[in-house]
């Protein structure tokens, strides 16, 4: 059993402490880029002139399933494929996921490309069956050989047509995935494109699509978890305690100061959060390794997020290499929705 499964068996048995929130790496950008997904490759001053090939971005994806600290590593079946080759899962606790559709909201790192600002539609390359197998055609009782999750985002934009057309893919998806008996969990994004709502109603707004969603959805063909956007405490505690069977985790979005990847950890744990699924925050960290290490140490209470802002910093000290912001602006919460949260809890 993979600490993935550990974990989700606690939290639904009603056995939760801080030691089962888990924490994935998000390291599928190339599923909605090209060369700028495996990040800058950066000097010790902090300097780059190019970004990392995809064999230094495979080395760096190792290195965190080596270090043994993410419960979830989600990536493209291609790099999957590779990192197999490499042997890079054999033995480990982390497990193995896939990015299994590729909307095309998330087409926003292609450079000189406007297709996030287009409203979302449906698609998929990624094959199930290959994804598990290797294969279209696997023989009867044949062992996994790659994976049997995968990640699976849909996009309501207020709209009948569009929200229709999402709805039908996702309900094909839950039909391939039940086939081949694959498990997903289930990204739902904010609006893309302006839909008629004001800020202020998103959070409201995309929760009751979620629950709306999954409502003709039976046990055995729901989403494992859930990763959403962090649209303030609000809606965030709305959503876990509506539903306990849902198992609610969060997204990082932009890569944001230091103190709001561990300021959204922190806030999406207290709120009811039981997952934190970062990309930008951890591939973009100065020290991706140390982010991950205090990160855990935030969700476990050990540290609080801005004493863990100054332990990275001393950390990037010691190791000689550069930060991007200096420490008092590393220090700021700059999220509108954190900022909301950590000035709730102020008051509190």
């Amino acid at each position: 059993m993979v600490r993935l499964e550990q974990k989700l068996e606690n939290i639904r048995a009603g056995r939760y402490t801080p030691a089962d929130f888990m924490i994935a790496d998000a390291k599928d950008g190339d599923m909605g880029s090209g060369v700028s997904a495996s990040a800058p490759r950066r000097n010790a001053d902090g300097s780059w002139q190019r970004y990392n090939t995809r064999s230094e971005f495979l080395d760096n994806i190792q290195a965190i399933i080596e270090q043994d600290i993410v419960d979830i590593m989600l990536v493209s079946a291609s790099n999957l494929e590779l990192l197999h080759e490499r042997g890079a899962f054999a033995g480990s606790a982390v497990k193995p996921a896939i990015r299994a559709n590729d909307t095309t909201d998330c087409w926003g790192g292609v450079r000189h490309a406007i297709y996030p600002k287009r409203p979302s539609r449906p698609f998929r390359t990624a094959n199930l069956s290959q994804v598990m197998y290797g294969t279209d055609t696997p023989e009867p009782g044949a062992p996994i050989t790659g994976t049997d999750l995968g990640l699976y985002s849909i996009t309501f934009l207020n709209d009948v047509e569009a929200d229709a057309a999402a709805l039908e893919a996702f309900t094909a998806f839950r039909a391939d995935a039940a086939a081949n008996g694959f498990k997903y969990f289930l990204e739902v994004f904010n609006p893309n494109v302006p839909c008629g709502l004001e800020p202020e109603q998103i959070g409201a707004y995309v929760n009751d699509c979620i629950l709306r969603c999954l409502a003709g959805v039976l046990k055995a063909h729901r989403p494992q978890f859930l990763k959403i956007p962090f649209n303030g405490p609000e809606a965030l505690e709305e959503l876990a305690s509506f539903d306990p069977s849902l198992v609610v985790g969060v997204l990082g979005g932009g890569a944001g100061t230091t103190r709001d990847t561990f300021e959204l950890i922190a806030q999406a744990e207290r709120f009811g959060g039981r997952l934190a699924l970062f990309g930008r925050k951890i591939n973009l960290a100065e020290d991706p390794l140390e982010v991950v290490r205090l990160m855990r140490e935030v969700v476990n209470g050990a540290v609080a997020p801005e004493e863990a802002v100054r332990a990275y910093h001393g950390a990037l000290q010691k190791k000689g290499i550069r930060s991007h912001r200096e420490l008092a602006d590393d220090r700021k919460v700059t999220e509108a929705p954190l900022m909301r949260a950590a000035s709730q809890q102020r008051a509190a």
